[in-house]
């Protein structure tokens, strides 16, 4: 395995945390038949090869190898659930580890898990297979509609100087600090979802006289209200301050989306003083000045060269790096750029990313944007469930009242 996938394997297989990510797509109309989902999952997944991987043996002992198998069977890896709050069943699902000894990937289709006349998809896999990105690939494969839109196209590619190296080292410096729900995460998961509609995204990224902010800094502010709001930021002005973990995509710009782990963090501070619009107006002049393709191309390229072997040195990182010494909270954004999209006769009308939970981290917030606005979600274990109602909904208050 590529060393960004080891490490996310061995989270689960030391038993330290779940590692199942997800992608929710809810739908209004009428839901597929369960046979009729696995033909079209046959016909437009069968050709990608990652979906048929399990985890292996491997040449050292301690390091696991992805092995090439047969086509998964469709009556096991495409299922359907009862009828039933969607809580409840994201919530499940979350908490239930994929074996990566088979294929880790299950599409779950969700009767009125998105309303009385609608109905939801989950497709979940173990992280080390897919990332965000990927699942989104996925579902969007599944639906019909206007093509794809690429994103936006990055900076050429630096040639590799040795200032890269550097920054990534660099960015292994402390920058937060413990939180008050920092602590031990239980085996459960509680999930929470607001939305906002397109008009009030595009307000509060109008909100700075200086210019059109991103909606990941309209986001990232609101992650900071949101902290301080709920009274989560904790009051240590002598240690580092909030700080969130941002994933950004590393791959190449065009092209269809290669499955797999392409992405690497940067750590963006989270000013939890002052007024909204001052808190915007912060998250959104670091991130232009940062770079933050730049330092996840170089963390990228220092993780892939990392040596494929554990050792006392690389433990004692991957335990910093998940301590929240590192970063307070994973903040991650997700975006469908396309036109109207629709599965048989019913209607796409929102997605949720869900990221497994880390050690020592017990909630992630997330904000998936689509063309018609965005689902804000706060995934977190049993034990801080109605911290992730709060501050979901404090997310969804804090960028409304930016753009107000």
């Amino acid at each position: 395995m590529p060393p960004l996938d080891a490490w996310l394997h061995r989270h689960q297989s030391s038993g330290a945390v779940c590692m199942t990510v997800a992608l929710l797509a809810c739908f209004t109309g009428p839901a597929p038949e369960p046979d009729g989902l696995r033909s079209l999952v046959e016909k437009r997944w069968s050709g990608y090869g990652r979906l048929r991987l399990t985890a292996g043996g491997a040449a050292h002992p301690a390091w696991p190898r992805w092995t090439s198998g047969v086509w998964p069977d469709l009556v096991r890896h495409v299922v359907g659930a009862p009828d039933g709050p969607p809580e409840a069943h994201v919530a499940r699902l979350l908490a239930r580890p994929l074996d990566p000894a088979e294929p880790p990937w299950r599409l779950h289709l969700l009767p009125g898990a998105a309303g009385d006349d609608g109905f939801a998809l989950l497709l979940r896999a173990h992280h080390s297979l897919l990332d965000g990105r990927s699942l989104l690939a996925l579902v969007r494969d599944l639906l019909d509609g206007p093509p794809a839109v690429p994103g936006p196209r990055p900076a050429a590619e630096a040639p590799r100087t040795p200032r890269r190296p550097l920054r990534a080292l660099a960015d292994l410096l402390p920058r937060a600090r413990p939180l008050p729900f920092h602590g031990p995460v239980d085996a459960r998961r509680a999930v929470a979802w607001r939305r906002v509609t397109g008009a009030e995204l595009d307000a509060a990224r109008d909100a700075l006289p200086s210019g059109r902010a991103s909606a990941n800094a309209v986001f990232l502010a609101g992650a900071a209200g949101a902290l301080r709001a709920a009274e989560a930021a904790g009051r240590l002005p002598f240690l580092p301050g909030v700080c969130a973990m941002v994933p950004v995509d590393v791959r190449p710009a065009g092209g269809a989306v290669e499955l797999g782990n392409h992405y690497a963090t940067v750590r963006v501070p989270l000013p939890v003083t002052g007024g909204a619009r001052r808190r915007l107006a912060a998250v959104d002049g670091f991130t232009r000045r940062a770079a933050p393709r730049e330092r996840a191309r170089a963390q990228a390229l220092a993780v892939a060269a990392a040596p494929r072997r554990h050792s006392p040195l690389t433990d004692a990182l991957g335990r910093y790096v998940d301590s929240p010494l590192y970063a307070s909270v994973l903040c991650s954004s997700l975006a469908e750029r396309t036109g109207p999209l629709v599965l048989g006769a019913a209607r796409l009308t929102g997605l949720s990313l869900l990221p497994p939970l880390s050690p020592g981290h017990p909630l992630a917030m997330t904000m998936t944007r689509d063309t018609t606005g965005a689902t804000l979600a706060v995934v977190a274990d049993h034990g801080h469930r109605v911290l992730a109602g709060r501050l979901a909904a404090l997310l969804r208050d804090e960028i409304r009242v930016l753009g107000g």
